[in-house]
């Protein structure tokens, strides 16, 4: 179960990450990118909660 909490911690890592940069970036499309990723990556946490808390039904 730890390998699960772990990946959606790395998830939300990396979507605050690409935030962040996203805010410092001054190209336009460079911007869009850092945030279309960020966005990708929540959606990643989001289904890893779903799977977590699948798992923790079933136990």
């Amino acid at each position: 179960m730890s390998a699960l909490h772990a990946k959606l911690e790395r998830f939300e890592v990396l979507a605050a990450e690409c935030e962040m940069i996203a805010s410092r970036v001054q190209d336009g499309s460079s911007r869009e990118l850092y945030l279309r990723l960020g966005a990708r990556y929540r959606d990643l946490a989001t289904d890893m909660r779903t799977v977590i808390a699948s798992v923790n039904q079933a136990a």
